[in-house]
């Protein structure tokens, strides 16, 4: 069995955070979560996180701040960030992506979670005994 990948929720609402950790737990993830920008770090260099997924607007240390220091640590992770507010994208430019709330489906999270993780892996191998080039000539 593989091992699950581990993913870091961080939002100062925690009704936000339990809902978002139930949706990605019952989708084969192991997920941590914080409350603050500080415990979230801590967390970060404690444990191997294959994805943080963020909001933005926080108190102390917003999520853009959080995905700045974080990518400092180890700028391989793919990082996500939530706003309820899209004027808040412009302040949002060290994460990987940036996702509005309300605007996007609990589906359309977990896709983006699923091919930024995919992506952080590195691309599947394909083994084939056919070559993949196919002629257009008729």
């Amino acid at each position: 069995m593989r091992p699950r990948k581990i993913i870091l929720c961080v939002d100062d609402n925690e009704q936000a955070l339990s809902v978002r950790k139930f949706m990605l737990e019952t989708r084969g993830y192991r997920v941590l979560t914080a409350t603050s920008g500080e415990q979230a770090l801590e967390l970060f260099r404690e444990n191997a996180i294959d994805l943080v997924l963020s909001d933005l607007i926080m108190p102390q240390m917003d999520g853009n701040q959080l995905v700045e220091r974080m990518k400092q640590i180890s700028p391989e992770v793919p990082m996500i960030i939530l706003s309820g507010s899209v004027k808040a994208y412009e302040r949002a430019s060290s994460a990987d992506a940036f996702l509005p709330k309300g605007a996007c489906t609990p589906l359309d999270v977990l896709e983006r979670i699923r091919v930024m993780i995919a992506r952080k892996r590195g691309p599947r191998k394909h083994i084939t005994s056919q070559p993949l080039v196919h002629s257009l000539a008729s």
